[in-house]
């Protein structure tokens, strides 16, 4: 038996909440309607869901795994939606996601000149963006920095950048001109995710803080509050009076990737990622993080070769 879409969106609202009255009030039906239609669901697969008793409601191992499962299920119906709709309005754009310190220019001129009739729009986005955007067709391509959930995309490296540890202005190594692992030791960190995604072989405290983005991160390093690790570009594309980049020459580096929904087969962004590898071309013969000095001509000059 198909699943049905409808009764999974309900399933995923009662599993977000794990309260069917809080779970129907959220998708404006009725108690009652919103509990058949879990037993429904249930029927459908043939397990129980949740486990209900006078405590509350919680998830059963098949209870888990659906609400694994679901996830990118619904997102790539919602691309589907909205490249549809896009379709039937005419529309010739692809939305091409970055993460902050990409250029994307280079890449964007070069797709010009073989598709002049399409639009390319762009987004900034963050960490905890990359994968739920390019999943649910709020972009189409996504120049991502890894960590990323890789589950129902695909995903190509692009180039490494070195990366830099921001220090507050007053810090005891803030004038050196390149520092190491060993001496930052017990710094507390100001990082973005899972702990165990930092950067370095020298765990580091949690400062306490979650920060989202670059300009999260030097607000709380200029207050003091730790330090944090940045790819270099973010020397040319941010600065602060309050903080300081140091290069760490012996920190893992960080890793540009291309990523699109596996899902999303088209021509069009295929030609996209083909210019966005050109451009890192590039980047390659110029150490790697210089992209946004080159201009489209550079790139269509390589690409001729």
């Amino acid at each position: 038996m198909d699943l049905d879409l409808r009764k999974l969106r309900y399933f995923v609202a009662v599993a977000d909440t794990l309260h069917f009255g809080r779970a129907a009030e959220q998708l404006h039906i009725a108690q009652p309607v919103l509990s058949r239609q879990i037993r429904a669901l249930e029927h459908d697969l043939g397990a129980e869901l949740f486990s209900r008793d006078s405590h509350g409601v919680v998830l059963t191992d098949a209870g888990r795994q659906l609400l694994t499962d679901t996830g990118p299920l619904l997102a790539s119906a919602d691309a589907a939606r909205r490249r549809v709709s896009i379709a039937a309005q005419g529309s010739r754009r692809i939305m091409v996601g970055f993460r902050a310190g990409i250029a994307v220019a280079p890449a964007v001129q070069e797709f010009a000149t073989r598709h002049p009739d399409i639009l390319v729009d762009v987004q900034r986005i963050e960490a905890d963006e990359q994968a739920p955007m390019l999943l649910d067709g709020r972009i189409d391509i996504g120049y991502v920095r890894l960590p990323i959930d890789e589950a129902g995309l695909r995903i190509a490296p692009l180039y490494t950048e070195p990366r830099v540890v921001v220090l507050p202005a007053g810090h005891r190594l803030a004038g050196k001109e390149e520092v190491t692992e060993a001496d930052l030791a017990g710094e507390p960190l100001l990082w973005n995710g899972d702990t165990n995604t930092q950067p370095t072989r020298r765990p580091h405290p949690n400062a306490g803080y979650l920060v989202r983005g670059v300009d999260e991160t030097l607000e709380h390093v200029a207050a003091g509050r730790g330090i944090s690790f940045l790819a270099r570009s973010a020397t040319v594309f941010y600065s602060h009076p309050e903080v300081t980049f140091v290069p760490v020459p012996d920190l893992a580096p960080d890793q540009v990737y291309l990523a699109v929904a596996a899902s999303h087969i088209s021509p069009v962004v295929d030609d996209f990622f083909t210019a966005a590898q050109a451009a890192a071309e590039i980047t390659s013969e110029c150490g790697n993080y210089d992209m946004w000095q080159l201009g489209g001509d550079a790139i269509s000059r390589t690409a001729e070769k």
